[in-house]
């Protein structure tokens, strides 16, 4: 009579809701690496809208694996990779071979510093979501530019070049200038807004929608004017976020300072009593 060891339990498929974003973290991985092959065929054009497509995917998985309930420690740590890959290396080498090299080493200098305060924002972003003491309105804002936003930034001089035909926008001191301001954006302490749990009044569903559907035509139509203007909004958006993010700073002191004080007060009276 034969006899049968123990087998162990096979483990358990991964739910669909779990693959989902990670699915979608790879598409927008696959089109940030598909600028580069773009990049090194000086497919200026094509290369700039791989990184749009994989900024679109990045924004779509984080909020879909929450939508679905399908965030997890290995959707996170891939998601950071592919964010530092498509955003923090890949504008680089794009600039770099656009323009940058004329410059020499300082043109590789100044790429690089990019890419190394893009591998220090996230690493800095990823730290902070362990913090379990932010007040719930701080979830509303990023601590500096976010990586996506940055890649567009970065390339913001690439872009305006196929709108405006002037020599200066390929010239190295000025896309070199960029590079660098947008690098200590990334990693300062500015409050950016994050739009994460931005919530659309019932009255303007309706011109919200509309106003998505003008945003594609014109996405399709004129897709360079439409992002240079999005990329310009973004950046007229940031003294708001500073603003809003210092009220509500100033708000939250002053309850805090209330409570602490009627503590006090509550504690003196108990000792009055006693005596």
């Amino acid at each position: 009579m034969a006899v049968f060891k123990n087998r162990r339990p096979r483990p358990k498929g991964m739910s669909i809701n779990t693959m989902i974003p990670n699915i979608l973290t790879m598409v927008a991985f696959s089109a940030g690496l598909t600028a580069v092959k773009f990049g090194l065929n000086g497919e200026w054009k094509s290369a700039c809208v791989s990184i749009a497509v994989a900024a679109i995917f990045d924004t779509l998985d984080g909020r879909i694996a929450r939508l679905l309930k399908g965030t997890s420690k290995f959707g996170a740590e891939l998601d950071s990779l592919s964010d530092f890959v498509c955003f923090g290396v890949i504008p680089s080498m794009l600039l770099y071979m656009w323009t940058m090299q004329t410059a020499g080493g300082i043109g590789w200098v100044v790429v690089l510093l990019y890419s190394i305060c893009c591998a220090l924002r996230l690493a800095r972003f990823n730290t902070a979501l362990e913090e379990e003491n932010k007040p719930s309105w701080a979830f509303n804002f990023f601590t500096g530019v976010p990586a996506p936003a940055g890649a567009g930034l970065v390339l913001l001089p690439m872009v305006l070049s196929f709108i405006f035909d002037f020599a200066f926008l390929h010239h190295p001191v000025l896309v070199g200038i960029n590079i660098v301001l947008v690098s200590f954006m990334l990693v300062s302490q500015v409050p950016t807004f994050s739009f994460k749990q931005f919530k659309v009044p019932h009255s303007y569903v309706l011109p919200t929608m509309l106003g998505v559907g003008l945003f594609v035509a014109l996405s399709v139509t004129q897709p360079w004017i439409t992002l240079s203007v999005v990329l310009s909004a973004y950046l007229l958006s940031i003294p708001f976020a500073i603003r809003s993010y210092a009220k509500l700073k100033r708000k939250t002191a002053e309850i805090q300072g209330d409570v602490v004080n009627l503590d006090d007060a509550k504690t003196e009276g108990t000792n009055d009593s006693s005596q």
